[in-house]
């Protein structure tokens, strides 16, 4: 295995594979209520190619693997898939970022087939907001799937909260002290904001007035890193559970970044807010080895840009549901 950095000597070691555009909510900041045109089927990577890009990346120095989408389990037999990916040499960690409306019936089986952990998305713990913000979801399904993944094991299941001002940032506090009372692991990230450029982004709280907000129940004291993403970890004296504060609009991380995205057509993203993208699916269905990957992933990485321009404001040609975020 070889160590794979780009061109500013960043190590690249953390692929992102969103599996499906589909998805069975509508949240407001992710999607436009009538949804989006979806792809066809023949347009998305088949498993078999999927596992190929996988197996690729590892030899060059991946290690670690998050299925997205859209959301991940509406598409059918992903159990397979995971188990699929479970099988590489040096990939020792395959996570999942899910709504978690779905998860209650398949925890069990992912767990089995080789998956570690879960983030669920969580925006809000008032069951009329969470309709609100989601368009169509309901909360309890969303606390039962939480809950069958701590049975299972895929720990730490860790809350993801965006904040959106005048929206749900009310309930910083109650999603805090939920790390205390129930030892929860949440994690607090900024509006990003796909939006024309020099448009205010009027919906961001920055992460600084969060922590603001979160330090008058009580001091936080630093925790150590919960996982290989960009979030800064604290927790409440005492607390089993931890806060974490993802800020990519205030607090530029790009530095530290070390991962790549493959959307759901085959085509990977060395940036989130770049429409950048080398094409894969095309060389895989003309009969591509994983050498002949390996050399498009390595150009990938090469053209990786330093950081984001996400402060100006981003116009991209997808919406956040079909590059997997």
């Amino acid at each position: 295995m070889t160590k794979l950095c780009d061109s500013y000597q960043r190590p690249i070691n953390y692929l992102r594979i969103s599996v499906t555009d589909r998805c069975n909510l509508r949240c407001i900041y992710c999607m436009p209520p009538e949804g989006i045109p979806l792809m066809s089927h023949d347009d998305i990577l088949r498993y078999e190619e999927i596992w190929l890009v996988a197996r690729a990346a590892a030899e060059l120095g991946i290690t670690k693997i998050r299925l997205t989408g859209g959301e991940p389990l509406v598409r059918a037999g992903l159990t397979d898939l995971v188990a699929m990916l479970a099988g590489i040499e040096g990939v020792d960690d395959i996570s999942m970022t899910t709504n978690g409306v779905l998860l209650e019936r398949h925890a069990a089986e992912l767990k089995k087939a080789g998956l570690h952990r879960v983030n669920i998305s969580l925006d809000s713990l008032r069951p009329e907001r969470f309709h609100k913000i989601t368009r169509m979801g309901k909360l309890d399904d969303v606390l039962r799937g939480m809950e069958a993944a701590k049975q299972v094991g895929l720990n730490p299941v860790k809350v993801n909260m965006v904040v959106i001002r005048d929206t749900n940032d009310d309930e910083i506090p109650h999603f805090a002290l939920l790390t205390v009372s129930d030892a929860w692991h949440v994690r607090f990230i900024e509006f990003m904001p796909f939006m024309e450029k020099g448009k205010k982004n009027h919906s961001l709280v920055p992460v600084s007035e969060i922590m603001e907000r979160i330090e008058d129940l009580g001091k936080l004291e630093p925790s150590a890193p919960n996982g290989i993403g960009p979030a800064k970890y604290y927790r409440f004296p005492g607390a089993k559970g931890t806060i974490g504060f993802i800020s990519p609009v205030t607090r530029c991380f790009c530095q530290q970044c070390n991962r790549l995205r493959l959307t759901a057509d085959g085509k990977l993203r060395p940036c989130l807010f770049s429409d950048a993208e080398i094409d894969l699916r095309g060389p895989l269905r003309q009969g591509a080895a994983v050498e002949d990957i390996k050399q498009l992933i390595r150009q990938a990485v090469v053209s990786k840009p330093e950081r984001h321009k996400l402060v100006a404001g981003v116009t991209c040609e997808r919406f956040m549901s079909q590059i997997g975020g």
